[in-house]
C-alpha cells in the first residue's frame, strides 16, 4: 500500500507531467486562461489518459509482447488515445455544449498530447503490474489537472493585473510556468 501512495505522490508532484518532464504544454496553455476551461480540460484529460492507461497496458501484455509485435506499439496506442478522444468529444458535445465550445481546438489535440502518449510509454517501460499502472494512469493525470488549475487561477489573476506590453498574454504565460516549474522542482527532495 505504501509503494502505491508514493508512487501517487511522486506522479503528482515529484514527476509531474506537466511541469517537471514538460510533456502536454499546448493544452497547458491553451486552455488556461479561464478556470472553467482548465477545469474541463483536466477532467478530459483524467478520463482519456486513465482509460488509455488501462487500455494499452492489456493490449501491450496480452497481445503485442506475447507475439512479438512491439514495433506497432505507438501506432496501436495512438488508435487507442484517438478512439478515446472522440467518444469524449461526441460527449462533450452532446452533453455539455458550452465546454465543448471553450475547448475548441485542443479537445482533438488530446489525440496528439505527448502527456497521453507518454504516461502509455512510462507505464510499458517501468513494466508495471496492473495495479501499479492503474495508480500510474490516475496519478499523472491528476498532477496535470492540479498543474493546469493552479495556473488557471495564477493567469486569471494576471489578466487583471498590469502587466508590461512585451509580456503580455503568451510571455507572462511561459515566465509564469517556468517559476511553476521551479516551485515543483522542490518536491524532487521528497521521493
Amino acid at each position: 500500500m505504501g509503494d502505491y501512495i508514493l508512487l501517487a505522490i511522486s506522479a503528482i508532484l515529484v514527476n509531474n507531467i506537466l511541469l517537471i518532464q514538460y510533456l502536454g504544454n499546448c493544452p497547458f496553455l491553451g486552455t488556461s486562461k479561464k478556470m472553467d476551461t482548465a477545469v474541463g480540460m483536466a477532467m478530459a484529460v483524467v478520463f482519456v489518459l486513465t482509460m488509455a492507461g488501462i487500455v494499452t497496458w492489456i493490449l501491450e501484455t496480452v497481445f503485442l509482447k506475447p507475439l512479438g509485435l512491439e514495433y506497432i506499439r505507438t501506432i496501436v496506442f495512438i488508435l487507442v488515445i484517438a478512439a478515446l478522444v472522440q467518444f469524449v468529444e461526441l460527449f462533450l458535445k452532446k452533453s455539455i455544449p458550452a465546454l465543448y465550445a471553450g475547448l475548441g481546438i485542443f479537445l482533438p489535440l488530446i489525440t496528439t498530447n505527448c502527456a497521453v502518449m507518454g504516461v502509455c510509454l512510462i507505464n510499458i517501460k517501468e513494466e508495471y503490474n496492473f495495479l501499479e499502472m492503474l495508480v500510474s494512469s490516475l496519478a499523472y493525470p491528476a498532477g496535470f489537472g492540479l498543474a493546469l488549475i493552479l495556473f488557471a487561477g495564477i493567469r486569471e489573476r494576471i489578466i487583471i493585473g498590469r502587466v508590461p506590453t512585451a509580456m503580455q498574454d503568451t510571455a507572462i504565460g511561459l515566465v509564469t510556468a517556468g517559476f511553476m516549474s521551479l516551485s515543483f522542482l522542490g518536491f524532487k527532495g521528497m521521493i
